[in-house]
């Protein structure tokens, strides 16, 4: 049976949550006219002869339609739930079949309820994903146009199925995407333990269950709670701790052994290095493949997880005259994921129905600047800019002019020395605007054979409140550049190999931040700290993804001779 009730931006629809465009207004969009005919637990086959398992939601006007496709291994039957939850990300199916298309969420292989084993990111999804678009493009309804949609892992399922060319897939919209499965487990060798430990098990619990949990019963009632208007309307700003907080709980339900704790050993145990099994995980050289339109996003607090893959994914597709990217704000991605619907409705009735919307007009990129708030336009990533070197003085301070020493923390905190260190600016004389990739040049010494040099970069305003601007990562044993692949801002890590670093002989590194905007205003400080150990309690990491000790104990002293490179826009 057909049920009508669009979401939307209009009067009398139902209010999506977050920004909606990049600041921009766009013609010609398709309007909410159909009613919703649903369809649960769709078998889909692929060519081992698995099932894999989808639900439908389609327009129930005469005719064929365009189709989005959402796939990734969470529960489908969820993501209409409505709540807070870093799952629900394959988004509004009420806002895409009133507006004539279709819109599939599909389970991968091996997760509630779909056939087969889950294999994490890996050439086996890739043939499924190629097998599921052309599935979805031979059904009566479909009419043979066929794109991708959500963010997280929906993205990233997005640019994996891209690589494989199906016929049929004319376009995505993968925003906070992953290219590699490594970049999102560990942050230039240091595992992201708080993040992939409990994700492997959440995923467990969660694919042991099915429709009796997610659609009957209290999850009846649920859902007509959280769609009360003024309780959805307060998730807008969800609260990153609170939803990995849940995350966390979920995880400490029992769950079968085979395939997840199998898989979250292959990780953090089995392959420590980039190796084979890693590269099979890699779409990096694959995307040279990818000709169609492909609109990428995220936004810039999402640093310890998908934001340093989206550039990735920038720079692999350079080839693709098709490419536009869009960074957003705070709260530009908030859970359940319905925010850039409008932005994705103008992207797809441009490519998939052929309709006129200006969604190509102006410059390739558009990014929100933090500080300054207000969105800014470039034609290329990063923009052009001239890095500003800033000496990590013996005496705290952070300037243009080297003021010569060294300073020690213990990664432990232990003998009476700090567990941290940071270095802060004089107040700045005018306004400065740092957009594209910071990078350090750290020169240390370690009584240890290995160590941890965890970053985060900080605004301070002249109050002294400080605002978190983005994060760098390095362990030391894999600090081996190749050089000739590198640039100021973005230098190449292989990570192959653990070199010992030489125990208390003075060895350089040069340690990414993650790429990001902001403007620090006229009488605000910069501040860098540096520490090895984000675990403590003083300490809050960015999204509180905290990483596995490495050299405990280990006293660690950082030279003046230390420089801070921040990207500041050309012209200021």
């Amino acid at each position: 049976m057909a049920q009508f009730k669009a979401a939307g931006v209009e009067s009398g629809q139902r209010q999506l949550n977050g920004p909606q465009t990049t600041g921009r207004q766009y013609q010609n969009l398709s309007p909410a006219l159909h009613g919703t005919i649903r369809e649960d637990n769709m078998p889909v086959p692929v060519r081992d002869g698995t099932e894999l398992l989808a639900d439908i939601h389609r327009p129930d006007g005469e005719g064929r339609f365009p189709a989005l496709i959402a796939a990734a291994p969470y529960p489908r039957q969820l993501q209409d739930l409505g709540a807070p939850a870093a799952i629900i990300e394959a988004g509004a199916s009420d806002f895409w079949a009133p507006r004539g298309y279709a819109h599939v969420i599909a389970n991968l292989r091996g997760t509630v309820g779909s056939g087969g084993t889950y294999t994490f990111f890996d050439e086996q999804e890739r043939k499924d994903l190629f097998d599921l678009i052309e599935w979805v493009a031979g059904q009566p309804w479909c009419d043979g146009n066929v794109g991708m949609i959500g963010i997280s892992y929906y993205a990233m399922t997005q640019m994996a199925a891209a690589t494989q060319r199906p016929p049929h897939l004319k376009a995505l919209f993968p925003f906070n995407v992953t290219v590699q499965a490594w970049g999102a487990s560990y942050h230039n060798g240091l595992l992201n333990e708080a993040f992939v430990t409990p994700w492997f098990r959440a995923l467990g619990v969660l694919s042991a269950h099915g429709d009796r949990l997610y659609r009957k019963g209290l999850s009846r009632l649920v859902r007509k709670v959280l769609a009360i208007p003024a309780v959805h309307h307060g998730f807008r700003h969800a609260d990153v701790a609170k939803v990995h907080h849940g995350l966390q709980l979920v995880s400490r339900f029992g769950h079968d052994a085979h395939p997840w704790d199998d898989l979250l050993n292959a990780v953090a145990t089995e392959h420590p290095v980039r190796d084979a099994w890693w590269d099979d995980r890699d779409l990096t050289e694959l995307l040279t493949r990818v000709d169609i339109p492909v609109y990428l996003g995220g936004e810039w607090s999402n640093v310890a997880l998908h934001l340093p893959g989206l550039f990735k994914a920038w720079q692999a597709l350079a080839h693709n005259p098709h490419v536009r990217m869009a960074m957003l704000g705070e709260h530009g991605l908030p859970w359940p994921w319905e925010s850039m619907h409008i932005e994705a409705l103008a992207w797809f009735d441009h490519w998939l129905k052929g309709q006129d919307t200006g969604i190509l007009e102006g410059p390739a990129i558009r990014y929100w600047l933090p500080g300054a708030e207000q969105w800014r336009t470039a034609d290329s990533w990063p923009p052009p800019a001239t890095y500003t070197a800033l000496s990590l003085n013996a005496d705290g301070s952070l300037t243009a002019d080297e003021r010569p020493g060294e300073r020690s923390y213990a990664t432990d905190g232990a003998n009476a020395m700090p567990a941290q260190l940071s270095w802060t600016s004089d107040p700045l004389p005018d306004d400065l605007d740092m957009v594209g990739h910071p990078e350090l040049r750290l020169t240390a010494t370690s009584s240890e054979a290995d160590t941890g040099w965890i970053l985060l970069l900080q605004d301070i305003g002249p109050d002294g409140e400080s605002t978190d601007v983005t994060p760098g990562w390095l362990r030391a044993s894999m600090r081996h550049v190749d050089e000739d692949a590198s640039e100021t801002g973005r230098p190449v890590l292989p990570m192959r190999t653990r070199d010992p670093i030489p125990v208390g002989e003075s060895v350089d590194y040069r340690i990414p931040l993650v790429a990001n905007a902001r403007q620090f205003r006229r009488g605000h400080r910069i501040r860098l700290i540096l520490t090895s150990d984000d675990t403590r309690k003083d300490f809050r990491p960015m999204m509180l993804f905290s990483h596995a000790l490495v050299g405990i104990g280990a006293v660690n002293t950082v030279h003046s001779s230390s420089r801070l490179l921040l990207p500041i826009l050309d012209g200021e």
